[in-house]
């Protein structure tokens, strides 16, 4: 059963008169995780498509991009998004009912932060308004100023790079505990921690350039640290 189809599901509560947010509440246990985070990123996706003051198709297919939509899926990944988008709710209220949906599950709630970067720069662009968003919902999920840096470097184009922020590491910090934050850092990016981690394996490809990231900042302050 596809990720789509589980959605599907929770759409027949929303149209029988559920609000998005009791679904939310509903969604804790899996299999209905995978659904939940894709929710979750759907719902703050809608909300931050807003904070420019248009909504791009572009930003609606960048879900295309994080979620492999399986043909037929389309018009509920599409209602998911407009039932978002049209709710009440301010993006506030969304964040952190996924805050505490994922409290002990940090690496989840970076990889939401990340799917939303990904869908900001999708039409070509980074607005301010998008950055703003984007800081308010990094600082309700907990995740430092460094992360938040990281990520953006990551994902928005020219953003300042530091190789200390990919890692989480202070500047000045022993090679051993660079190290060891290198290593920890690619294990949290295997597929198959992302996987017991509630990530649905469509959005696993993000990692794949957080890895890339995460590699060359440990050979950049290898290599600093050696000369």
């Amino acid at each position: 059963m596809s990720i789509w189809t589980r959605i599907s599901e929770a759409l027949a509560a929303l149209a029988s008169g559920e609000s998005l947010s009791d679904v939310f509440g509903r969604l804790k246990s899996p299999p209905e995780r995978s659904v939940a985070f894709t929710i979750a990123i759907i719902s703050l996706g809608a909300k931050m498509a807003k904070a420019d003051g248009e909504v791009s198709r572009t930003e609606v297919s960048a879900f295309r991009c994080i979620f492999a939509i399986p043909p037929g899926e389309e018009a509920n990944a599409a209602r998911v998004f407009n039932l978002a988008r049209q709710d009440v709710a301010g993006f506030e209220h969304y964040a952190r009912k996924i805050a505490r949906m994922f409290d002990h599950q940090k690496q989840v709630r970076i990889d939401i932060l990340e799917g939303l970067f990904h869908v900001a720069v999708a039409d070509g662009g980074f607005h301010p308004a998008e950055d703003a968003f984007l800081t308010e919902v990094a600082r309700i999920f907990g995740l430092g100023d460094a992360c938040h840096r990281a990520i953006r470097a990551r994902v928005v184009p020219g953003a300042p790079r530091d190789p200390y922020d990919v890692l989480g590491v202070d500047h000045g910090a022993p090679i051993s505990q660079v190290r060891n934050a290198w290593k920890k850092a690619v294990r949290e990016s295997h597929p198959d921690r992302m996987i017991a981690r509630g990530v649905p394996p469509e959005a696993i490809r993000l990692a794949e350039r957080r890895l890339i990231d995460i590699n060359t900042a440990w050979e950049e302050i290898n290599a600093k640290q050696a000369a």
